[in-house]
């Protein structure tokens, strides 16, 4: 079945609701969205907004950053989480400057060939940087499509008839093209996922689509199924090398194993393991003398 939503009440509310995100704002570049999608990758938009404003001023465009060190790429991104993020972005300015010019591909597939642009952000670019009326699905939008057009508490694993849906939403022009509107829609239908059709306890009654949802309509029936399992951070390897690159980011120099060792004693182990997988990750470096540092 063909999944339908109003789409009048959903721009009117987001033209109320749309929060005032820097890399919104008209004078954000398309490398300067980039950046965006690549730090809300997996973190929350507060936490993005100090750390984004630093590099566009730092690195205005990819050749800026092409032209610093890895070492300095991964002092700068900090506890932003998920370091080899940091370390792709690196890349893509790379490629962007060597190889397209300096200039952002605003083509879905071209975007796809850049290192670290995966499906979703080489589509979220195409949109929301050059306005390409092309679907753009994550977790916020597949929440609120599986809610309001399938009744489903929340949304299954991510499928390609995901992309369908989303288009089939799109706002369409009389002769079935898509309407000038649909990159906005799409950038809606994200916020309404984000801010009122959240995961736990949805603001249903603040919902521009609250009277045509099917989800609402058949009673807000529970999750079918076993719970999403939450990912767990204390204690995991994930934090220890968090540990470690804190040790190696807060030293401009390289350190001798034993500042390392002091990171983290609860299990000597595990740092060892976590230490092992930075140097191949080639987020950290061993130097000709033994010591360590920032890869890059």
């Amino acid at each position: 079945m063909v999944p339908s939503m109003p789409v009048g009440p959903v721009l009117a509310w987001f033209d109320e609701n749309e929060r005032d995100l820097p890399w919104r704002r008209d004078e954000a570049t398309a490398w300067h969205i980039l950046i965006s999608e690549f730090m809300l990758q997996q973190t929350p938009v507060a936490r993005v907004l100090v750390p984004w404003r630093e590099w566009v001023a730092r690195w205005p465009t990819p050749a800026d950053m092409a032209a610093a060190s890895g070492a300095d790429v991964l002092r700068a991104w900090g506890k932003l989480g998920y370091p080899r993020r940091a370390q792709r972005l690196h890349a893509c300015a790379r490629a962007i400057a060597d190889e397209h010019g300096n200039i952002v591909p605003d083509d879905v597939e071209v975007l796809l060939g850049l290192p670290g642009i995966g499906e979703y952000t080489a589509r979220a670019i195409a949109c929301f940087a050059y306005g390409l009326p092309v679907p753009v699905v994550d977790t916020n939008v597949r929440r609120v499509i599986a809610r309001a057009c399938h009744g489903l508490a929340d949304a299954p694993r991510p499928r390609r008839s995901d992309l369908d849906d989303a288009a089939a939403l799109a706002p369409r022009t009389d002769d079935g093209g898509f309407a000038t509107t649909a990159p906005r829609f799409s950038a809606a239908l994200m916020e309404l996922g984000a801010l009122v059709c959240t995961a736990r306890n949805p603001r249903c009654r603040q919902c521009p689509i609250v009277e045509s949802c099917a989800w609402v309509a058949a009673g807000r029936p529970v999750l079918d199924g076993p719970p999403k399992r939450t990912q767990r951070y204390e204690g995991t390897d994930r934090q220890v090398r968090g540990r470690l690159l804190d040790v190696l980011r807060e030293t401009h120099g390289p350190v001798e194993r034993a500042r390392l060792d002091q990171a983290w004693t609860v299990d000597p182990g595990q740092r060892a393991r976590a230490l092992d997988s930075l140097l191949v990750d080639g987020l950290v470096e061993v130097t000709d003398e033994g010591l360590f540092r920032l890869g890059g």
